[in-house]
């Protein structure tokens, strides 16, 4: 069995295979002239057991590209069995039709991922976890929660309470929670009828003198992430922690969550992510992942 990375990885190949004692080979590719993506496998593969490591950050397409690429050439060559291990996926918010007429994009890529040959998946804190149905094989969604209770373990924080920034991602902050020995609770959105300004704060339970959490899967432009940590400090919240998978911080999503006053931005390492924001490391739980997997 080999680990092949790709040109997206952020370390992550380099790190599954010295956990896993496996040979680890990186891709050649480069970019013609006019744009297009050339991935060349540099080792023998037939009949061996690739893990191919690949996360689709941006540009998203390029990365897509290149995985698919990779695993059909994989699959060419003759490999046995490929595991993709795709730390970042792509579009997968777009994982219903929101209006009539559109792609269900991230069903479009899991049946890409399996139809180029990937025998299973694993992807780190996808965002609705019922789209890996749409991967014909076997899938792990590792859940980034474990890497996140490590690390405020270490602080040794008192008094805590994990927010989710709507209901749909309770289940986030109910883990961490969980593992923390913590309460949770999930931010509900307010509409001023008078004013239009729109404000945030817990359904239920208060943050008044209590270590604060937000977690996430995603952290975008940051602006809800951002509201709801002006909004936690206005009610008398100690500090405010910004928790995350995958820190995509588009534009001055950074400048927004600093300027909130957030304690600390916490993110895993499947994005590449500015020195600003605490990085925990998920190769442990990917290298768990693959074990899991079992025979493919």
């Amino acid at each position: 069995m080999i680990v092949l990375g790709l040109t997206a990885t952020n370390g992550l190949d380099e790190e599954v295979a010295r956990l896993l004692g496996l040979e680890h080979v990186r891709v050649e590719s480069k970019v013609f002239p006019d744009g297009e993506s050339y991935i060349r496998i540099p080792v023998s593969v037939e009949g061996e057991d690739v893990i191919v490591v690949q996360s689709t950050y941006a540009p998203q397409d390029k990365h897509v590209l290149e995985l698919l690429l990779a695993i059909d050439a994989l699959r060419d060559l003759g490999a046995r069995n490929i595991v993709a291990v795709v730390p970042y996926l792509a579009y997968a918010r777009q994982d219903r039709r929101f209006r009539e007429g559109e792609a269900i994009s991230v069903k479009t890529l899991l049946k890409a991922i399996r139809s180029m040959g990937a025998n299973a998946l694993v992807v780190v804190e996808v965002h609705k976890e019922y789209v890996l149905r749409y991967f014909e094989g076997k899938a792990v969604n590792v859940k980034v929660a474990y890497a996140l209770a490590e690390y405020f373990k270490d602080k040794g924080l008192d008094n805590v309470i994990v927010l989710a920034p709507d209901k749909g991602a309770l289940p986030r902050a109910q883990l961490l929670a969980k593992l923390l020995g913590g309460e949770y609770d999930y931010l509900e959105k307010h509409r001023d009828r008078v004013t239009g300004e729109i404000t945030v704060k817990p359904k239920t339970l208060s943050v008044k003198e209590r270590e604060v959490i937000i977690v996430d899967d995603i952290i975008s432009t940051g602006k809800t992430m951002a509201l709801a940590a002006r909004k936690a400090l206005e009610d008398g919240a100690l500090n405010v922690y910004a928790a995350c998978a995958h820190a995509l911080l588009v534009g001055n999503a950074l400048k927004l969550l600093v300027e909130s006053g957030i304690k600390e931005i916490v993110a895993a390492n499947t994005v590449p992510v500015p020195s600003e924001v605490k990085v925990v490391n998920v190769a442990p739980l990917i290298t768990e992942a693959i074990k899991q997997l079992g025979t493919l």
